[in-house]
């Protein structure tokens, strides 16, 4: 089914709003890619707007990994380990999503971020370790956390930031802002591998993903710069990323929650 133009003018909307939450959380941009491609673009097929918005927000996440970077926000080292190990993940885990219900999968997505929206208020009283770096002794864990980000990240066919921050902060101790600048090179490599998987099934609209990554080329930059001024507040930054995850989750929760009743 092609889509219009009032659709296409839509996605550049959304691309505006992915680009934002990119720059501002990290793993905004990831959670907010699929439903709006689904409930305000209106992309018929649930798979349709995994796999193009999978590839939409690889790329910008690559704009908000620049402004990061500028900022020094990006601990290379960690971010490398935990992309090498997550993009097998990524693959596997998005070849097993293409064969569940779209609806569904929708479901659980939510249900998800929910679970990942308590762990972040649960943590924003946590002690941050600014000279945090991946050790070889770390390096177990942070790779195990890749993986299983990786894999996760492929299943819903999401750039998985919002798994990768607090998993980033989990295993290394890293401030909240330094997991965001570095996340984005995992949510980049995540995301280009589950959309290079849906994209063989033919489950990628190429335009409409062009159009959604020029809108959020335009966000990701202030985005980078409102977060470095909300990681002056402690715990702000948290609060206001387990917020967002809530009230998406709630919604997608009430109109998907039909595809387990049928």
């Amino acid at each position: 089914m092609a889509l219009d133009l009032a659709q296409y003018a839509l996605g550049a909307l959304s691309g505006v709003l992915v680009g934002l939450t990119l720059g501002l959380f990290g793993g905004g941009g990831s959670i907010l890619a699929v439903p709006l491609m689904v409930y305000l673009v209106g992309v018929p097929n649930a798979h349709m707007a995994i796999g193009t918005s999978a590839f939409a927000v690889a790329a910008n996440a690559g704009t908000g990994l620049f402004a990061h970077a500028r900022k020094g926000n990006v601990k290379w080292r960690c971010a490398a380990m935990f992309s090498v190990a997550g993009v097998a993940g990524a693959l596997a885990g998005s070849t097993i999503g293409k064969a569940i219900d779209g609806q569904k999968l929708l479901f659980l997505f939510a249900l998800l971020m929910l679970g990942v929206g308590a762990l972040m208020l649960m943590n924003r009283g946590r002690r941050e370790d600014t000279d945090a770096e991946c050790t070889l002794e770390k390096a177990p864990k942070v790779l195990g956390f890749g993986a299983a980000t990786g894999a996760f990240s492929g299943f819903f066919g999401i750039g998985g930031g919002f798994l990768i921050v607090p998993g980033l902060v989990a295993s290394t101790g890293m401030p909240m802002l330094m997991a965001i600048g570095s996340s984005l090179v995992a949510v980049a490599a995540f995301g280009l591998t589950t959309a290079l998987n849906y994209a063989v099934s033919g489950f990628v609209d190429w335009p409409l993903a062009l159009i959604f990554v020029a809108g959020g080329v335009a966000g990701g930059a202030l985005g980078a710069a409102v977060a470095c001024r909300l990681a002056e507040k402690k715990g702000a930054l948290n609060g206001a990323f387990a917020a967002l995850i809530f009230v998406v989750a709630t919604y997608m929760l009430i109109k998907s929650a039909g595809a387990w009743a049928s």
